[in-house]
């Protein structure tokens, strides 16, 4: 099984989760290939069987230009995406708390809810980002 793990990361909180995310899913024998969104060079998203989409929430709860040109440049809805993200409360409260990955979850269609991380996942919230995974790669193993 090969997975990409897309992010955008400006503070490094969502490259964090992005590398949390590859650990575990190498350790469970997953090829996993990172790619920067806005910096390397386009990919075909057909080449991989999972994609792990990451993204912060921008200004008041929208995604930013450079994941949606990513949206844009995948071209098409892969079946299997899963979604990540970093926020802050503070920025317009609860409601609007990593808006950006409620919407790319709705846009695909995920199988799996969206992963919400409060600034870095350092920490307890650690093990949040662990227990997603091992939920979307125990759904892997039974779709293969």
């Amino acid at each position: 099984m090969r997975s990409l793990i897309a992010y955008l990361s400006y503070s490094g909180n969502t490259k964090e989760v992005a590398e949390i995310i590859a650990d575990q899913a190498q350790s469970d024998g997953m090829a996993a290939e990172m790619h920067r969104i806005g910096i390397d060079p386009p990919i075909d998203a057909s080449e991989y069987d999972y994609i792990f989409l990451g993204t912060f929430t921008w200004e008041m709860g929208y995604t930013p230009d450079e994941v949606k040109d990513f949206v844009l440049e995948v071209g098409y809805k892969p079946e299997h995406i899963a979604v990540f993200g970093t926020g802050d409360t503070q920025f317009g409260g609860d409601k609007l708390f990593c808006r950006a990955v409620d919407k790319l979850t709705t846009f695909y269609h995920s199988r799996w809810p969206g992963l919400k991380i409060e600034q870095s996942p350092r920490g307890s919230q650690e093990h949040a980002v662990a227990k997603w995974v091992e939920g979307v790669l125990h759904d892997v193993k039974i779709l293969a």
